[in-house]
Order: structure tokens, then C-alpha cells, then sequence
């Protein structure tokens, strides 16, 4: 693994597929805790199909990776490169990974058009290996690029931008209409996929996503406005402000991260150290943090808009607990965090300071969840 200062290079093929690996577990333990946390009515069941999805959608991404660098390492009689992932923050692949999974998206099908199909590579390697008694290492890096092209041809994946939908909730007594928007992206400053999801009661004349001219301006402010360094309270006020006629009841984010992993990433802190005690085996070895953050409209102002006119703003409930409200810019937020059971035992011996509050998801290879305080 090629380390730079924040950014590592997994050039090594052993590393780069336990890596991945350890994602396609990791991934799917994700959509089992959001279940688990819809049981426990922490979450709705709304929210955990939104969810599902975006996960389901990055699990498709992390695929597609892995069969771009299926043959990292090996002498392809080409440069390619390998994955570059955040070692300091994040433990996931760079923004700029997604970037260039995008453009190549945009170029698949001219890229499969000039390809063999996959049984004609196989078909070359069959020959290679018995006529020539050769490693048909050229030939297998050709056939990985071959099924990278074919899972971005697939599509449904989770991209570096994922532009906003807008689901209809139910008609209201006053003529109002309500609705759930999500979106999300993966964020270029801390390299960690985010999920949106904003209720809003539409008073327009033509509902919002039938709407030619607000829905482009919704979809392109929200976009917009999708950076993990902005509160919650910032970018609700200010949708607020920027349509009279579109009135955000709830927004709630979800930081899906960081990845802690010892043999994988150098964060610091008391995770770290717990992965280090805990030795755990292969697949086993990681603590994957999980944050959602919530604000809630608290009660309705008017204010004036014109010569004669008024309009309906937002005051939203701010954390009332030692004045954190102000700090956080949410209603509330609950930290989380998903671990085998290995390193939850000795995260629970050393009980290190700010872990109380953190809720913990012990996940075991058969499926089962159990959750704690």
C-alpha cells in the first residue's frame, strides 16, 4: 500500500481485494442495522427504503471498482493505477475515484463496442494457458476492464452527485401537498457518502415535481447546498428563504462513515486503538461510524413580503441541551457505530470517554444485530 499524506494507493492485489471484501460485508450489515433501527422506531419505514437504497446503490459502485482493479498489482504490460482511499478521515475511496467512474460511465458504450465479449476473453485465455503454456495476464486485465464496463452499463449506482427526488407524502386538509425529498452525494471534503431527506408541504399553484420551473431551482439549490460543513440549520433556512412557497418541516442527514479499519487506515483516537487490541480475524477487523442528524420545525412565523403581502417562515427546535442547539445547528443527533463482535467486547472493557451516548450495532456474519447502549 503506497501512503501519501492523507491518501493511500491499494497497489497490492491481496489488499485491494480484502478491502473490497470487507466493503461488500460492510455494506450489507448497513441495510440490516437501518431494519433494525426501524423495529426500534428510530427510524421510519420510509426512511429505511430511502436508505436501502442509497447503500444498496453504493454496494453497486464498490463492485464496479473492484473489477477495475481486479489486477492491481500484477503486470498488466500497462499502467493503470489502483485505488486511492482517504487513510486519515474516511477509510472509503477518494471523491475523485467517483469523478473518474462517472466520465468512464458516460464512455461505456463505445468502450464495450470495441471489446470481445466475455466468453471469447475466456476463450483467448483457454488458448493462452494450454497452446502457449502461458499466464494470460494481459488477457485478464483486458476481461476485468470488459466487466468494470459492464457494471457501470448496469447503472443504479451511487455517484459523486445524486440528484434529488421528489416522493408525494399526502394531500392536506388546508389544500396544501406533502412531500419527501431525498438526494445524496458523496462529499468531496470529508470523502464519505451523505443521504438527504427533507419533508416539505408544497402551498404552489402546480405540485413540485410537475413543477418546469421549481423543481429545476429545487433540485439545483439543494445539490447545491450538500456539504457535510453546513448545519442543518443553515440549509433549511435557507431553502426557506429561498421559496415563498415551499415550507421544510423536518431535514435529517445521515454520514454514512468514517470506516475504521487497523490494517487499512491511520485515523486516530480511541477506535484505533481498540482494533489494535482486539486482533480480530479477517473480515472482522473494522467499526464503521454511522451519524444522524435531525431538525425539526418548531412553529410558523409570517412575515411580510411586499407592499401588502406575508409569508410563511420556518422557526426551527434547536438541541435544548446545554446550549449544544447552537452548536450542532440540529434538533438532535445520535451518534452510532457498527462492529463485529471482537472489537465491541474491547471497546466495552476499555470504555473510553465519549462512548456512553454512542449506540452500538454488533453485527456477526450470520446476519444477527444486536444493539446497545
Amino acid at each position: 500500500m503506497t501512503v501519501g499524506q492523507d491518501h493511500a494507493g491499494l497497489n497490492d492485489a491481496f489488499a485491494s481485494r480484502r478491502y473490497f471484501r470487507k466493503f461488500a460485508k460492510i455494506t450489507q450489515h448497513l441495510m440490516r442495522v437501518a431494519g433494525v433501527m426501524q423495529a426500534e422506531g428510530r427510524l421510519s419505514k420510509a426512511d429505511v427504503e430511502i436508505i436501502t437504497r442509497y447503500v444498496t446503490r453504493l454496494s453497486f459502485t464498490f463492485r464496479a471498482l473492484s473489477m477495475k482493479y481486479l489486477l492491481v498489482g500484477r503486470d498488466t504490460g500497462q499502467f493503470f493505477g489502483s485505488l486511492s482511499m482517504d487513510t486519515r478521515e474516511s477509510g472509503f475511496p477518494v471523491h475523485s475515484e467517483l469523478l473518474t467512474m462517472a466520465n468512464d460511465a458516460a464512455q461505456t458504450e463505445k468502450h464495450l463496442a470495441n471489446m470481445p465479449s466475455v466468453e471469447q476473453y475466456k476463450e483467448q485465455m483457454v488458448r493462452r494457458i494450454v497452446g502457449d503454456q502461458e499466464l494470460p495476464t494481459k488477457l485478464q486485465f483486458a476481461l476485468s476492464q470488459r466487466l468494470y464496463y459492464e457494471e457501470l452499463a448496469r447503472g443504479d449506482l451511487f455517484w459523486a452527485q445524486n440528484d434529488p427526488e421528489c416522493v408525494w407524502v399526502e394531500n392536506l386538509p388546508d389544500g396544501r401537498r406533502k412531500f419527501l425529498i431525498h438526494w445524496a452525494v458523496y462529499d468531496s471534503q470529508v470523502n464519505l457518502p451523505v443521504v438527504y431527506l427533507m419533508e416539505l408541504e408544497d402551498s404552489g399553484r402546480a405540485s413540485l415535481p410537475r413543477d418546469q420551473y421549481r423543481w429545476p431551482e429545487v433540485q439545483a439549490h439543494l445539490t447545491g447546498q450538500a456539504l457535510a460543513g453546513l448545519k442543518l440549520l443553515t440549509i433549511a433556512k435557507g431553502f426557506d428563504e429561498a421559496f415563498d412557497d415551499l415550507h421544510p418541516k423536518g431535514l435529517r442527514r445521515f454520514h454514512l462513515g468514517p470506516m475504521y479499519s487497523h490494517g487499512y487506515t491511520r485515523q486516530t483516537g480511541p477506535l484505533r486503538e481498540v482494533l489494535e487490541e482486539a486482533r480480530a480475524p479477517e473480515g472482522e477487523d473494522w467499526a464503521l461510524a454511522w451519524t444522524r442528524e435531525e431538525l425539526e420545525s418548531e412553529r410558523v412565523e409570517k412575515e411580510r413580503a411586499g407592499w401588502f403581502g406575508t409569508v410563511d417562515r420556518e422557526v426551527f427546535a434547536l438541541d435544548p441541551f446545554a446550549g449544544r442547539g447552537a452548536d450542532t445547528g440540529a434538533t438532535r443527533m445520535e451518534r452510532s457505530i457498527i462492529l463485529p463482535q471482537r472489537p465491541y467486547q474491547v471497546l466495552e472493557e476499555k470504555n473510553p470517554p465519549g462512548f456512553g451516548s454512542v449506540r452500538k450495532f454488533v453485527v456477526s456474519s450470520s446476519g444477527r444485530v444486536l444493539s446497545y447502549r
